[in-house]
């Protein structure tokens, strides 16, 4: 009988993202594992391009909420899904209860906030031994004594070719892909990905960043590369979520308003499909950095605040760029001295410089 894994996913985006190598590794050590995640409601687009993953559970709770009642029920209702483990990937104690109620006889995760009752697998963490945190997701997949393979499985999201369709149609985008002949309307799975190109190269442009203003490259610096780009016959593509809407629109004015502006205006699932078809992404460090290296595009990966020695987007098309100011990495939402140097001190001919040896690499 197949082994049955419940894993508590986490509730940020890059996050899910590099949680799909543990998916991987359950997978390569026995393929016909049944690996269930529960997960916020927005992340079900995300696994579900995950072929590792055998369904999705819906948690009910927003991150921060505690609601015991809601819990109990909900890990009450899985007892006759009959889990062999659970993984709990967050580090609260809230987050590893839901395993204890519902009966798992293995609830795997690591030590810490006074989660001694509800896991029974409890690793101590040593973070020399895992620096990254994609290292540290797999390694609860192992036994406690086991090595991390020399070489990771890394995400990859898996694409259809009708949703790509489908998401260019309702954003009025579909006179720029060319099928090579067939109809947009005609198009039926499977069919082979490479068919689906543009007709003009895209620069993807993801200026966001959920985690606080600190994070992101100046908007100026993103419209310079920009206009460049528009100025070789670029398209270039402006995603992000709504809380993006005010960046992207001052990116907007500084291009004339010559770039398509999707952020706020796409689902998570239309992003993704449509980030898919992108020549070349440029990024904060972000969900959608992760979402871009998921997808094997070309990606400039741009770090101020953060260290991609911890979150690194997990592709070898991705190239980190950063300024090696003294202060960096502070990890804090907003510059605490004021300068944002690790930002305006990457100017935009690096990225520009580091767009043009993805593309020819």
């Amino acid at each position: 009988m197949s082994k049955k894994i419940l894993i508590v996913g986490p509730a940020w985006v890059g996050d899910m993202v590099m949680a799909q190598c543990l998916f991987k590794l359950l997978k390569q050590q026995q393929p016909d594992v049944i690996i269930d995640v529960l997960a916020p409601v927005w992340s079900l687009p995300l696994l579900a391009r995950m072929p590792e993953v055998s369904s999705s559970i819906i948690m009910p709770l927003g991150h921060g909420q505690l609601d015991l009642r809601e819990r109990y029920c909900l890990g009450k209702t899985l007892r006759v899904k009959q889990y062999d483990q659970g993984i709990v990937l967050p580090n609260s104690f809230k987050s590893a209860l839901i395993l204890w109620w519902a009966n798992i006889p293995v609830r795997t995760g690591w030590r810490g906030e006074m989660r001694y009752f509800v896991l029974n697998d409890r690793r101590i963490l040593d973070k020399i031994r895992y620096p990254l945190m994609v290292e540290r997701f797999m390694a609860l997949g192992l036994s406690a004594h086991d090595i991390l393979p020399k070489e990771y499985p890394i995400p990859e999201l898996h694409i259809s070719m009708k949703s790509q369709v489908a998401a260019l149609a309702k954003h009025q985008l579909s006179h720029i892909i060319n099928l090579e002949g067939q109809s947009l309307e005609n198009v039926v799975e499977p069919q082979p990905l490479k068919n689906l190109t543009p007709t003009l190269p895209i620069l993807a442009i993801c200026p966001g960043a959920e985690f606080g203003p600190a994070k992101r490259w100046p908007d100026d610096y993103y419209a310079a590369v920009a206009n460049i780009k528009l100025e070789a016959g670029w398209q270039v593509w402006i995603f992000g979520s709504e809380k993006d809407c005010a960046v992207a629109e001052h990116i907007m004015q500084l291009t004339n308003h010559r770039c398509v502006n999707l952020a706020g205006r796409t689902s998570l699932e239309e992003a993704i499909d449509l980030l898919s078809l992108a020549t070349v992404v440029v990024s904060n460090d972000s969900g959608l950095m992760h979402i871009a290296a998921a997808l094997k595009k070309p990606l400039i990966a741009v770090y101020g605040p953060t260290s991609p020695a911890f979150t690194p987007p997990l592709s070898v098309q991705a190239k980190v760029l950063f300024a090696s100011v003294e202060c960096q990495p502070c990890f804090e939402r907003i510059c605490p001295l004021k300068h944002h140097r690790c930002m305006f001190e990457l100017r935009p001919e690096r990225v520009l410089s580091a767009i043009n040896e993805v593309i020819l690499t």
